[in-house]
């Protein structure tokens, strides 16, 4: 019991008496029983005399209070056994009390109770990131055993291979038994790790739990911090604060997703013009100034911020891990038998290469490709139910289609990305948005201009296709070399994106000012 006690205080769940009554299994009186007849020898008097105190027994604990004479001060000495559970009922421990700092206290001469210090409690890594560490090595082992399974075979003589062979296929239909029991146990295993995903009720499968992906989140989240300590901008900077208001305004608006809900939400701009931003699942979500200045309005930042914050609360980064744990697994096996089945190490080496490219273009980046889409379908509708114009989601992603065009920056296959073509993003989310409208407009939000985002995009990017037409025109007059700058993505390009801001500001400036459509007997109220 004494054992029990401390680890407890090595825990740092019990430090004093309070802190005992509130434990979970434990019920102390702070009552002082005046007899000093009552003591540990005398068990039979123990409910009679914590009657005489002050206090009522307690239903799980019996206790006794026997007064020590210290230096003419009474020190109270708890005698109490343990309740529940059933199998240590009886068993009786005696700690002592200092009322003058709360904590523990003993007296070896007079209690019998021996010294012990308690020492602050060790943290155990993540298990996703014990897998993480892990999981070079068990390639490792793998290559290692096949190679070794190989040489032992060429290592033996003809006549005992003949044996084996023999012997293999005398016991074919056991061999077949016990690769048909680990399929099943395997299959039982993956099935009783199927989860519901939230909001979108898609069956998937979870190895790792939410809690050991936290651990995890807060290990990551404390090495960005340490990364970016010197580039968040301050917490008064108007973007940062932004920034924060959308993404408390999101988390407000969205309190019925119970997993919105439980995450504390917090923000950290970092200072970089990359155009990214992610969210962790513990719910620290990054943005860099890049992103900000990408977006074209708060509409598409709401859709940005949503997507990022669908990733977390859906817990994507934990689906994504188990997946990558049960296809490594399997993969294991059929890497052994490359090495084992290969004459020569050269050819492991290369059908070890295909087998990895296999898995990352078969397995790995399409349902990264899915969880992506997922998440932008999520992110609109938290962004529909926090009262943005959701028809800005798929307009974001055509700035970017249209940004990379005009910058050359190389764009290879959807199948070779993590990610969807930009083009496939904005069209999927199209014919998203008749739903997201409905959704929006069920949750008592203003009534959206008369002006279409995407109606004003596309007029934008003729003008600026007709402007650049028009450039190139006047310098094929001037000159030869004009039009081939132009073929090669020069200059005019990127002065054509810089315009492309002012000629989408100007359309909206010019149609925001028609009234807008309402529906009647609505009272319009800011998002």
């Amino acid at each position: 019991m004494e054992l029990i006690c401390i680890r407890f205080i090595r825990n740092r769940q019990l430090y004093n008496l309070r802190a005992y009554s509130q434990s979970r299994h434990w019920d102390f009186s702070t009552s002082l029983c005046p007899h000093k007849a009552c003591s540990l020898k005398n068990r039979a008097l123990a409910p009679a005399c914590f009657q005489a105190g002050r206090g009522s027994p307690s239903p799980l604990c019996e206790q006794l209070w026997t007064a020590v004479p210290t230096d003419q001060q009474r020190r109270p000495v708890c005698h109490a056994y343990l309740n529940h559970p059933p199998v240590t009922k009886g068993r009786l421990f005696s700690v002592g009390v200092s009322y003058q700092k709360g904590l523990l206290h003993h007296n070896p001469a007079a209690h019998g109770v021996h010294n012990f210090h308690t020492s602050g409690p060790l943290r155990a890594l993540p298990i996703p990131l014990i897998w993480l560490v892990l999981k070079p090595l068990q390639k490792l082992v793998a290559i290692v055993l096949g190679r070794s399974i190989r040489k032992w075979w060429v290592a033996l003589p003809a006549n005992r291979q003949q044996l084996l062979r023999e012997a293999v296929w005398r016991r074919r239909w056991h061999l077949a038994a016990g690769g048909a029991a680990l399929l099943v146990a395997l299959s039982v295993l993956l099935f009783t790790h199927l989860d519901e995903s939230p909001v979108t009720g898609r069956t998937r499968l979870l190895v790792f739990t939410r809690d050991n992906f936290m651990e995890l989140a807060n290990v990551t989240s404390e090495g960005y911090m340490e990364e970016y300590k010197d580039s968040f901008i301050p917490l008064e900077d108007p973007m940062h604060k932004v920034v924060e208001t959308l993404v408390k305004h999101l988390a407000q608006r969205n309190q019925d997703i119970e997993e919105v809900a439980r995450i504390p939400w917090s923000v950290h701009v970092v200072d970089s013009p990359t155009i990214n931003a992610f969210a962790l699942p513990n719910g620290k979500v990054f943005i860099f100034t890049g992103m900000l200045e990408a977006v074209a309005d708060v509409h598409q930042l709401t859709f940005i911020l949503g997507h990022e914050m669908a990733h977390a609360l859906i817990g994507h980064s934990a689906e994504q891990a188990s997946l990558s744990h049960v296809v490594d697994l399997l993969s294991l096996l059929f890497l052994t038998a490359i090495w084992a089945v290969c004459p020569q190490d050269s050819l492991a080496a290369l059908g070890h290469w295909v087998q990895g490219k296999l898995v990352k273009f078969m397995f790995n980046r399409p349902f990264s490709r899915k969880l992506e889409a997922e998440a932008d379908q999520v992110g609109l509708l938290l962004a529909a139910k926090a009262c943005a114009d959701v028809r800005a989601g798929p307009v974001f992603w055509q700035q970017m289609e249209i940004s990379n065009q005009l910058t050359g920056d190389p764009t290879g296959p959807e199948w070779l990305s993590t990610h969807p073509s930009h083009r496939n993003r904005g069209n999927k989310l199209d014919r998203l948005v008749p739903e997201a409208l409905k959704l929006r407009a069920s949750c008592d939000c203003p009534a959206l201009p008369g002006t279409d985002p995407r109606v004003v995009f596309s007029e934008s990017v003729k003008l600026l296709l007709e402007s650049v037409k028009s450039k190139g025109q006047e310098g094929a007059h001037k000159g030869p070399g004009a039009p081939a700058a132009l073929a090669r993505g020069g200059t005019q390009p990127a002065g054509a994106l810089g315009a492309l801001p002012s000629l989408t500001q100007a359309l909206v400036s010019k149609q925001a000012e028609q009234p807008p459509h309402r529906k009647p007997q609505e009272d319009p109220k800011t998002p």
